[in-house]
């Protein structure tokens, strides 16, 4: 009886030496992991500075990267004339961040073609409209050239690379526009262009590129055109008269595609003179 109850005490504590010693084992192995072979691998508390990679091509780019711990790869495209084509335009993570040893940095390549858009209207425009107009569709004002006209800074004549160019036809961002314009000094009178059919924010810049002013503006009554772009149905002087620079031009707006109605008191005045007749 002793003896069982000898061996099985002897049995329980085995049984508890070898659980201590495999739990000790796991968390032993556990801590040199996890605070010992874990940071090594990952050079846990180790940060670089990245560099600034705008500018910079894409043939050197690799081996800059590589004697700075760091890795690239390419996200997109976008295009600027100020840098040469290939060379990095945008980087993620920003320049100056601070990140870990061999992270890779994401960046945005300058195309190598330019891309093209269609060159907009600026003939019978202002000079200044014309600039802005070029700079926000990224192209550039190049030289300004005058000719004898009566319209001081009207545009007469759009110029790419020496020769005429006219609107609709593609060019490459980034392209330099000559542009010809009037002077100031034509004749006094000349004949005014016409006005009907514009709306009236493209009559006004007429009028400012001809060196007019704008009069009388006229609504129809009964006529609203609150929250529309109201368009011109009828000037003062018509189209083909004689003017002065300086001259002051009515106008006579309502909705797109307005016509003035028939004066049908003026109708009958000239029937009853007729019939008196």
């Amino acid at each position: 009886m002793k003896l069982g109850r000898l061996f099985k005490s002897s049995s329980v504590g085995s049984l508890l030496v070898s659980l201590g010693i495999t739990v000790g084992s796991i968390v032993l192995l556990a801590i040199i992991y996890f605070y010992i072979y874990l940071p090594a691998v990952t050079n846990h508390g180790e940060s670089i500075t990245v560099p600034d990679l705008t500018g910079m091509g894409i043939e050197e780019l690799e081996t800059f990267l590589t004697d700075h711990d760091l890795r690239y790869t390419v996200n997109d495209s976008a295009y600027s004339a100020e840098h040469p084509p290939l060379a990095v335009l945008r980087q993620f993570p920003q320049a100056g961040s601070h990140v870990k040893i061999n992270r890779v940095i994401y960046v945005s390549l300058n195309r190598v073609t330019p891309p093209t858009l269609p060159l907009p209207e600026l003939v019978d425009r202002s000079l200044v409209n014309a600039e802005v107009v070029l700079k926000s569709i990224e192209l550039k004002r190049g030289r300004i050239l005058y000719v004898p006209s009566p319209f001081r800074n009207l545009v007469k004549e759009m110029r790419y690379e020496g020769n005429e160019i006219k609107a609709g036809t593609r060019i490459t961002k980034g392209a330099v526009i000559d542009l010809v314009v009037g002077d100031g000094n034509g004749p006094a009178d000349f004949t005014i262009g016409n006005l009907i059919g514009d709306s009236y924010e493209t009559a006004k810049f007429k009028l400012m590129g001809w060196n007019l002013h704008l009069g009388n503006v006229q609504i129809p009554e009964g006529v609203d055109t609150t929250g529309i772009e109201p368009f011109v149905y009828k000037q003062s002087p018509s189209r083909g008269d004689s003017v002065r620079v300086g001259d002051p031009v009515d106008l006579w707006i309502g909705p797109k595609g307005y016509t003035e109605p028939e004066d049908e008191t003026e109708g009958d005045s000239e029937t009853e003179k007729e019939e008196n007749q």
